[in-house]
């Protein structure tokens, strides 16, 4: 069983990782941005995520990789 530090540590940890993707999710929809730097952005979030939660990397698949590809098709130049 988890103790509360855990949780909490990890309700942080899952926080942060909305943030990360809420922010990068509006970059790409607000700033008009290249698509490369929008790919590179991306790029830089699916690293981020598996530091916050390790053996993470199908979940980003499964969780945001199709997202981020629609908000690159549909929001860069």
């Amino acid at each position: 069983m988890a103790t509360a530090e855990e949780i909490v540590d990890e309700a942080k940890r899952a926080l942060k990782v909305a943030h990360i993707v809420d922010i990068s999710t509006a970059l790409i929809r607000q700033s008009g941005m290249s698509r490369h730097d929008a790919e590179m952005l991306v790029a830089q979030v699916r690293e981020e995520i598996p530091r916050l939660f390790p053996g993470s990397e199908q979940s980003y698949e499964v969780v945001y990789a199709r997202r981020f590809r629609r908000l690159i098709d549909e929001f860069t130049r």
